[in-house]
């Protein structure tokens, strides 16, 4: 077997801050699928198809911000009020003529999720609008509904007609709480705002509140980030995901750096103890974790869209610059809003990318979907994988990242905090050692089951 230092992480007396040089990505995958030549015709026949999907959601691109933030290499579209008003009523056309189709029809949705973008900047009444226009999708009658967004700008008005429109959950980019660190990050408000907002949104708890930090920002050092860890378990949220500052291209911060302007910022090994800090001190506070990245306060909070994409369940995208899955094919439609407005209204797909399915992509669901949990249910793996790849687990734990049983593969703390690198290596593992016709659809090794507290999908 092929094994290297990309795949197994080094061998190092602090595994933590050295196992692998840097996290480079957000997300791991193998790829390879292959794009589909997909003409209008062959696209309209796919919505009278039904879907033979186990678990199923919704993402809706709202791709308007009112300020781009110094690390965000996102921003699409500036939140002109009429240009987003305009982009609402077209993306809600889309749904209604949607949700009549066979395929929509066919399973319930278990979870919806709006994101940007920032879609809290859109009105109020578009707000409503795109509500009434996701309860034409059958849902579960326990779905979750996420709305994205800041804080800023988010006022009672838009508040209750979200909560009069079925979202039961928000999450919201504070980032940071320190007012020094957040101005240096062009976030709007204070210290003393969010907290005051956080309040009163989770005062009667009528929906469940989530607040994503990030680690590693420019001026926030480790008391900065205790504070910040104090401040969220306090804040009165839910649920809070912890995500590492990475470094890209084309950002304000980037340009900073390049130019000698950013001043200090936490390096790589204090970013990992940053990480193990905040971890600790949540779990020493009664949060359990959910993910590698993701803690919760109460048991409403289930974070299952975030899961469900882990776990490769088909996910219904819509809206400039979504990305999702159809009967198994990868899709991924264009940013660019001219094009998607004409596609609208001549009633044709959207430019987009479409991918053949992946004849991996359920053994690749289970793979990455249990290491974002922290811990793989070797007995659900397809049979003769297991061993397989037994000499690149054996070898996570050899360094630290990993322990084995016979019924699991845990993550250590160093493990959880290199998960991406950790799932990278394990893709390249298959690539360069191919399990001989190993695949995901194959009965698992012991009985079939949840894994880590999941339906497999």
């Amino acid at each position: 077997m092929r094994l290297t230092p990309t795949m197994t992480g080094l061998s190092t007396p602090d595994p933590l801050a050295f196992a692998f040089t840097a996290k480079t990505s957000a997300h791991a995958s193998r790829g390879g699928a292959a794009p589909l030549m997909l003409d209008d015709t062959g696209w309209q026949a796919w919505w009278q198809l039904e879907s033979e999907a186990k678990a199923r959601a919704l993402y809706i691109h709202i791709p308007f911000c009112r300020k781009r933030c110094s690390f965000c290499n996102f921003f699409e579209n500036g939140a002109n009020p009429a240009r987003m008003s305009r982009y609402m009523e077209a993306l809600c056309g889309s749904l209604h003529q949607a949700a009549e189709t066979p395929l929509v029809q066919s399973r319930p949705f278990s979870a919806v999720y709006v994101g940007g973008g920032t879609p809290t900047d859109m009105a109020a009444g578009d707000l409503a609008r795109l509500a009434s226009a996701i309860r034409r999708f059958p849902l579960t009658v326990d779905a979750e509904l996420t709305l994205e967004g800041r804080l800023n700008g988010f006022d009672d008005e838009k508040w209750q007609t979200a909560l009069a429109g079925g979202f039961n959950r928000f999450s919201f980019g504070v980032q940071s709480f320190d007012t020094r660190v957040r101005q240096q990050a062009a976030r709007f408000d204070d210290r003393e705002t969010l907290l005051s907002r956080l309040a009163a949104l989770t005062r009667h708890n009528e929906a469940v509140i989530v607040a994503d930090l990030i680690f590693g920002l420019p001026g926030q050092d480790e008391a900065v980030w205790r504070q910040d860890i104090a401040d969220v378990m306090a804040s009165g949220v839910h649920g809070v995901d912890l995500y590492q500052l990475i470094s890209m291209s084309g950002t304000n911060l980037a340009r900073a750096d390049e130019k000698g302007t950013l001043g200090w910022a936490a390096d790589g090994q204090q970013r990992a103890a940053m990480y193990a800090d905040g971890a600790r001190t949540l779990e020493a506070g009664g949060w359990e974790r959910l993910s590698c990245s993701h803690w919760r306060r109460i048991d409403a909070e289930q974070s299952r869209y975030n899961q469900m994409a882990k776990w490769g369940a088909e996910i219904l995208p819509f809206g400039a610059g979504a990305g999702g899955n159809i009967h198994g094919h990868g899709l991924m439609y264009g940013r660019d809003l001219a094009p998607w407005h004409e596609a609208q209204a001549g009633g044709v797909r959207a430019p987009s990318m479409v991918m053949r399915p992946h004849p991996d992509a359920r053994l690749d669901g289970l793979l990455r979907g249990g290491l974002d949990t922290g811990w793989l249910a070797l007995s659900q793996l397809p049979q003769g994988l297991v061993s397989h790849l037994m000499p690149l687990f054996e070898a996570w734990q050899r360094h630290g990242l990993a322990r084995l049983s016979a019924e699991r593969l845990a993550l250590t703390l160093a493990g959880r905090f290199w998960n991406v690198n950790l799932q990278a290596g394990l893709f390249e593992y298959l690539r360069c050692n191919p399990p001989g016709g190993i695949k995901g659809g194959e009965k698992p090794s012991g009985h079939p089951g949840k894994m880590a507290g999941h339906a497999l999908v």
